[in-house]
């Protein structure tokens, strides 16, 4: 999840409020405080709000839920005489573009970081790393409308950010590293998307890189924002750029973008209208409020609303990229009226509690693991497919066993895991310039076929790493759940051929066990050799199964 840097000098100043006043609210909104330094917090929002990704959002939000402004923000959008053609090559590479013009802003250090900041998080949340939607921002007086929107061959060539000689598209992917570190997202590609002006220079060379004609300095006053893509998620990034930037006093002015075949003019700032039913929000909440108090709630979080006597009519701010459901405002309503408001109520049937029987594996494992000389790690249940099976020389299984996400925020997240292994593979990744060795497991849950199942997996990296070292910990895993045991050949091919054995329990196979194949190794940028095993618990023992 992005983790925002907030520099208390500005969130003071926008806000109108102290520090301590500021610490005090910001969790309330939804997000997690890691570290409060001197001059800055750092704060982790969840994916969902990408609108506080910069300290004008945070600023916005939380002079609402301060009751400092209240309602909603009726964002204007100028008439403006600028125009995007958008060439039939381009529509076959990545078809969509839209864009808006930004004049009397002063670009100094303070927003220029802002900027960076913003965009940054954009691209990993919702443009999914560049592939779904990129960010393009000029110095509109270096920009000469109007724009052509096509698509070039890899011989094509300019200046790129930060170089001083013309670069060809090739050689960009090849050198640059921007390039090298988005070049997959145009794999296989013939042509390369490319934004060009009236003097046939290239501004922009999305996903990439722009070109250094139009870079953003300290005393810009007028910016050029193009945001290229496939979906909806274009939009909504430029919707969030138009709040923050008119946020700092800027005024937006739209683009007309023509397409061969219709033509559009963005940004769209007008709020989305949604009906919410007061007897849905008072059973999801579990309790009845006002007319005043949904007014009050509501406003905080600043929607535009009419109440009637059955239901609510909510103006959706245009910058709200997560409000798709009338749940998703009833939420909203709850953080607005105040998590600590609500009242707590015990359960009115009785109960004795006790341990789970899952937990108590659980922690019976983690005791021995760690007798073992293991650290227990934790990871996330969220992965995708690419590492969870083909990283791991694995074949998903058919779609009933592993489960997707509906609508994953980022490609990183896009099924629940169904084993535990990858995942300690990638931390090993992530650590491979530590000490060695590392020995690490984790115990946890996976889902299977829509269920819940625990599984334990271990890896050990070093050097002389081998098959008989994981072998000597599987024997004393099992002896100390006072299993019986025996082991046959493998086919599994995360593991070396020769050098990994399945376990078996009562003529059932519960695990697996071996040297990592040095293809998995390689995917996985790893240099040391590594052994490791996983063991299905749920196949072991009574764990009060929950599906």
């Amino acid at each position: 999840m992005p983790v925002v840097t907030l520099y208390w000098d500005e969130l003071e100043r926008m806000v109108g409020e102290s520090r301590e006043r500021i610490l005090e609210k910001l969790p309330m909104l939804g997000c997690d405080i890691e570290r409060v330094e001197d001059d800055h917090v750092d704060v982790e929002f969840f994916p969902n709000r990408p609108d506080l990704y910069s300290v004008e959002g945070v600023a916005r939000a939380l002079k609402g839920f301060m009751d400092i402004e209240f309602g909603y923000i009726d964002y204007k959008v100028k008439e403006g005489n600028w125009k995007i053609y958008v060439e039939k090559a381009v529509l076959d590479v990545r078809p969509r573009i839209v864009g808006c013009v930004v004049r009397n802003i002063n670009v100094d250090e303070e927003l220029l970081r802002s900027i960076i900041q913003i965009q940054e998080d954009l691209h990993w949340t919702i443009g999914r790393n560049r592939r779904k939607m990129a960010i393009g921002i000029h110095d509109l007086e270096k920009v000469n409308f109007p724009l052509r929107y096509t698509a070039v061959d890899s011989s094509f060539s300019f200046v790129p950010l930060d170089f001083k000689e013309e670069m060809s598209v090739a050689e960009i992917l090849e050198k640059h590293p921007k390039g090298v570190e988005y070049a997959h997202i145009l794999e296989g590609k013939d042509s390369y998307p490319m934004i060009i002006d009236a003097r046939d220079e290239v501004i922009s060379f999305p996903p990439i890189i722009n070109a250094e004609k139009t870079r953003v300095k300290e005393g810009t006053s007028s910016l050029f924002i193009d945001v290229t893509g496939f979906d909806e998620n274009v939009d909504k990034a430029l919707k969030i750029l138009a709040a923050m930037f008119a946020d700092r006093g800027g005024v937006v002015e739209g683009v007309e973008v023509i397409y061969p075949d219709r033509t559009e003019i963005t940004p769209d700032m007008s709020p989305e209208r949604m009906v919410v039913k007061k007897k849905e929000i008072f059973s999801l909440l579990g309790f009845r409020l006002s007319d005043e108090e949904i007014k009050l709630a509501l406003g905080r979080m600043r929607y535009g609303f009419e109440i009637g006597q059955d239901e609510v009519e909510v103006l959706v701010p245009p910058y709200r990229a997560d409000i798709m459901h009338p749940w998703d405002v009833i939420e909203d309503i709850a953080i607005g009226y105040g998590y600590e408001r609500i009242p707590v109520n015990y359960p009115s049937t009785p109960g004795i509690g006790r341990e789970h029987e899952w937990n108590y594996l659980r922690d019976v494992v983690k005791e021995i693991m760690i007798g073992l000389g293991f650290t227990e790690v934790i990871t996330f249940t969220l992965t995708n497919e690419r590492v969870m099976y083909e990283y791991m020389n694995r074949k998903a299984e058919e779609w009933k066993d592993y489960v997707p996400v509906m609508h994953p925020l980022t490609e990183e997240h896009t099924i629940l895991r169904t084993h535990i292994m990858p995942k300690l593979v990638e931390l090993l990744k992530y650590n491979r310039h530590e000490a060695m060795p590392q020995r690490i497991f984790e115990v946890g849950d996976v889902v299977v076929g829509m269920k819940n199942r625990l599984k334990l997996a271990a890896c050990i990296t070093h050097s002389r790493a081998n098959f008989a070292e994981i072998r000597s910990v599987v024997q004393a895993v099992m002896r100390e759940l006072d299993l019986k045991w025996e082991v046959k050949e493998s086919d599994d091919g995360a593991f070396v051929k020769g050098r990994r054995a399945d376990i078996v329990v009562n003529g059932k196979r519960v695990g697996v066990f071996g040297e990592l194949h040095p293809e998995v190794l390689e995917r996985f940028e790893i240099t040391m050799p590594v052994v490791g095993f996983e063991l299905d618990l749920s196949e072991l023992f009574d764990t009060g199964l929950v599906i």
